[in-house]
């Protein structure tokens, strides 16, 4: 809101008042309009009120002491005796084309024996001081339901009193002149501030309706100074001054310039030689600490500076508001990613300006305005106070001296030095210390970019052109940045990485600023190799020149030698001279020789085109160890680009030479998380050069030779799934790998326990299959390997089955066993009774076990009894699994009694007689 509140004093009374449409005092009317706050305006007034200033009188029940506006949404808070009275801003629309400003008082907050001497009120975030406490406070919402909307309207006390009844620390009266009595330090964070025992009421003043808030009260805060005390007596003037909270909005965005959420809140205040700035947001903790010079008189917060008068001079100080800020922000700051200047970092006086007699200091976007008196008069007799004022119920002493007739008042209104030439003057000052290497370099380049950091928090810069130039100037500072932490041998040498990063610099660009041209020999420190290492392992699109990669192999080799085979296989040395590579790897050979290296060596023989060179190093190691060589460093197989997986020339030619070893490495990668199973199948079918709905024989060797290994159960699944589908697509299709497959079924059934023995049953119903079968034998018998195994999942398994549903002997094998893990036993013999009935019996024999043995001559024998009745001799294969397995079995399971009710009545006696004579001696046997 666009208003001025004041405390005036009249005839000895104490008047609240704010004055509404101010600015057209300064245009030329004269029009003043007088009303009491809350008072209803009658339309008829409108015309009236758009050219005249409203005086709105704010009655209180006791005197005002200290007002606070809100900065985020222009709510009142006042200070009186034992109470803060909040008032809510209001926008009255009189009609559409005029809208007033007005108050409602809404909140009272009781506080027993406590005079508050200032507040500061933001977000409804309230900060309060005495002369020597602080206590911060915040007003929390209660959800309430509609029926407690009446109790929320009475008062609510939110901290009980000492249930001893004794006096707490602020009903303790000080009334001996003789004494002055003193209590110790304290300072009480989060949610020990509670223990403070300063009890608060809250009493709602607001008519209730369904839109009421409740609050509640949670402590933040609460500290307790003590005077200052020297060898020459006692300090009475110690007293606290210029208490201010500071928001930080969130960083401005097109869609979201009107709606911002506070990012960060800050609390201020000040005795008179120690300055003290918490952050009381998120977490509530001490940020910075400032020493003066001499007295201070008042201060002012801003989100780049601290502005402070003394009884001579305007000092500034740096803060540290931008830095809490940015990490309450991004929680990327402090990785590799991100970095900002750590908010413990001391802080800095900037200059000191010479003024005759400071007396009051406020802030105005880039202005600072300064109220002076030119005489030698202490101002300071107002606030200092006698030792009755360290008592609770003392009220401040007032100069009775009427201050509009007494000559010498100044009024000062500076200009702040700009954003960006305060930065530049910074930066060129650090030089001085650039070739000395001390931390006073950093110190002065990490203030300039926490300058220009938290001038683009600075919600006015959404659309202004100041805004490109800021971002400008942060990009040039986190590279200054990562200069110093490059250069100097700092334990915080890491921070050069992330400060490039945010600087937008390539690393040639690095390259050029921080390695001298010429053959000259150069000490590289940590936080340069740093950074190079971690540039060079990430996938970055940039690609080295043959110069600025020859440059980099000197500057591992003279600074950290073993990493030399892993950067080499960065797609960013992808023009380094192969045989300038070769010539320090085998210097580096000699000192510290492994896997990696030699196939890093291997890899730049081929680069070389010497094959020779090639065999020879490849040779060096048995295939099973250089497969695991590659999980040292994946990036000499693949690499990525854009965020694809692209295959190196090493690859390539392990795929045409030698492809078990290609399959073998990749395996041990994804064991070791080095390769994820989709980027596997990317890499296969990009070395491969098949489209994407294509699966290459590799790819499918890879998933078999996966299936060996991998342990976990959902990556099982997935692979059974995917070469189920591939056998199948490869039979129904008639399609043939393009490459020899590099396990056989053999292989498979003795490696790898996901693929089982085929059953009997299932190889003599192939016995008699169509000779085409035996083109696609090596995918068909993996197919039904797989499904004689208890590993994959039938009922996934089922819809990638479907098209050999009508395939022949295949589809029938497929059918049986898909039954026969799903329990259908009487389907699976249906089955095989009308298509391949002899193989029913040795199917029965090998399925119909345990709890199934029951199909035997439930189901079994009487379809054989009926098909043998209806087919007579003309079935011999019938009459022989009839008589041979089927009578043999149920004699030896049933009671004679229960054989001779299955068997049939128009049946041969001589036929079925062996067989129960066999069942009736077996139970005089038992």
């Amino acid at each position: 809101g666009d208003y001025l509140v004041t405390i005036e004093e009249k005839s000895k009374a104490t008047f609240l008042r704010a004055y509404m449409n101010w600015r057209c005092m300064s245009a030329g009317s004269s029009r003043v309009c007088v009303r009491m706050v809350g008072h209803k305006m009658e339309e008829s007034y409108s015309e009236t009120l758009k050219e005249q200033m409203s005086i709105v009188e704010m009655p209180l029940s006791d005197p005002p002491l200290c007002i606070s506006c809100c900065p985020v949404n222009g709510d009142l808070l006042v200070g009186c005796k034992n109470k803060l009275v909040m008032f809510c801003l209001k926008y009255l629309v009189i009609n559409q084309n005029l809208t007033v400003l007005d108050f409602e008082r809404s909140l009272i907050l009781h506080i027993d024996n406590f005079i508050p001497a200032e507040v500061a009120f933001c977000a409804r975030h309230i900060a309060i001081t005495t002369e020597l406490d602080v206590l911060i406070l915040k007003l929390e919402l209660v959800q309430q339901s509609a029926d407690r909307t009446e109790q929320c309207a009475r008062t609510v006390s939110t901290l009980e009193k000492p249930a001893d009844g004794g006096p707490s620390t602020h009903t303790l009266q000080l009334e001996l002149d003789e004494f002055i009595i003193c209590q110790k330090p304290v300072e009480l964070l989060g949610e020990e501030s509670k223990l403070c025992e300063i009890p608060i009421t809250l009493e709602s003043t607001e008519l209730p309706t369904q839109d009421t808030q409740c609050f509640q009260v949670r402590y933040l805060l609460f500290r307790r100074f003590t005077p200052d005390q020297s060898p020459f007596g006692f300090c009475e003037d110690t007293k606290l001054h210029s208490v201010q909270l500071l928001p930080v909005p969130q960083t401005a965005h097109e869609e979201t310039e009107n709606e911002r959420e506070l990012l960060s809140l800050f609390c201020f205040f000040s005795l008179p030689h120690v300055g003290y700035l918490y952050s009381v947001g998120k977490l509530v903790e001490l940020i910075s600490t400032y020493q003066y010079s001499e007295k201070s008189e008042q201060a002012v917060l801003t989100p780049q500076f601290l502005h402070v008068i003394t009884s001579g001079n305007l000092q500034c100080f740096t803060v540290r508001c931008s830095a809490a800020a940015a990490r309450d922000e991004d929680p990327y700051i402090d990785t590799t990613v991100k970095a900002c200047p750590p908010v413990a970092l001391d802080v800095c006086t900037l200059r000191m300006q010479l003024f005759i007699g400071p007396r009051a200091i406020c802030h105005f976007k880039n202005h600072i305005i300064l109220l002076t008196k030119a005489d030698t008069e202490d101002i300071t007799e107002r606030r200092k106070p006698t030792r009755r004022m360290l008592s609770r119920k003392a009220d401040s002493i007032k100069s009775s001296t009427n201050s509009e007739s007494e000559p010498g008042w100044n009024l000062y209104i500076i200009n702040t030095v700009s954003t960006i030439q305060l930065y530049r003057e910074m930066v060129d000052y650090s030089r001085t210390y650039e070739n000395v290497k001390t931390e006073s370099c950093i110190h002065l380049l990490s203030e300039a970019h926490l300058l220009v950091r938290a001038a683009i928090m600075d919600p006015s810069l959404l659309k202004s052109d100041e805004k490109e130039e800021l971002l400008r100037a942060f990009r040039e500072s986190c590279a200054f940045l990562g200069d110093c932490y490059s250069r100097f041998d700092t334990k915080d040498y890491h921070l050069a990485l992330p400060y490039y990063r945010m600087s937008g610099l390539s690393m040639t660009e690095v390259l050029k600023r921080l390695v001298s041209e010429g053959d000259e020999i150069q000490t590289y420190e940590r936080g340069f190799v740093f950074y190079l290492t971690h540039s060079l392992n990430e996938d970055l699109n940039e690609e080295l020149s043959k110069e600025s990669a020859n440059k980099v192999l000197q500057i591992f080799y003279l600074a950290d030698p073993a990493q030399l085979p892993h950067i080499l296989c960065s797609p960013c040395m992808r023009n380094v001279c192969p045989s300038t590579a070769v010539n320090y790897l085998q210097k580096v050979e000699k000192m510290m020789p492994s896997v990696v290296l030699t196939l890093t060596k291997a890899f730049m023989a081929l680069k070389m085109g010497d094959l020779m060179m090639y065999e020879h190093e490849m040779d060096s190691y048995k295939e099973t160890i250089l497969a695991c060589g590659f999980i040292g460093q994946p990036k000499l197989l693949r690499h990525r680009k854009e965020g694809i997986v692209n295959p190196t020339e090493f690859a390539v030619h392990l795929k045409e030479m030698q492809p078990g070893l290609l399959v073998a490495a990749t395996v041990a990668l994804h064991e070791n998380s080095k390769i994820e199973l989709e980027e596997a199948d990317t890499f296969f079918k990009m070395l491969c050069s098949n489209s994407e709905n294509t699966i290459p024989q590799l790819l499918v060797d890879f998933w078999e030779a996966l299936l060996v290994v991998c342990s976990e159960e959902e990556i099982v699944q997935e692979l059974l799934l995917r070469v189920t589908s591939q056998y199948v697509w490869r039979i129904s299709k008639k399609q043939l790998p393009e490459t020899k497959p590099l396990k056989t079924t053999e292989d498979l059934i003795n490696s790898c326990n996901h693929f089982g023995l085929i059953f009997p049953w299932v190889t003599s119903i192939m016995s008699v299959g169509s000779p085409s079968d035996n083109d696609y034998r090596e995918d068909i018998s993996k197919l039904q390997s797989l499904l004689c195994s208890q590993s994959i999942k039938i009922a996934s398994a089922l819809p990638v089955l479907e098209p050999l549903t009508e395939a022949g002997n295949v589809g029938l094998t497929i059918h049986v066993l898909c039954n026969t893990r799903l329990g259908k036993y009487e389907e699976a013999i249906d089955q095989l009774l009308k298509r391949c009935p002899e193989a029913a019996v040795l199917y029965a024999h090998h399925a119909l076990k345990d709890d199934s043995q029951a199909v035997w001559w439930n189901k079994l024998l009487p379809e054989l009894c009926k098909r043998t009745r209806l087919t007579g001799n003309d079935c011999p294969v019938l009459i022989s699994s009839l008589r041979a397995e089927t009578l043999s079995v149920v004699a030896m399971e049933l009671e004679l009694r229960d054989f001779l009710s299955l068997l049939p009545e128009d049946g041969t006696a001589a036929f079925f007689l062996p067989h129960l004579l066999h069942c009736s001696q077996r139970k005089l046997l038992t």
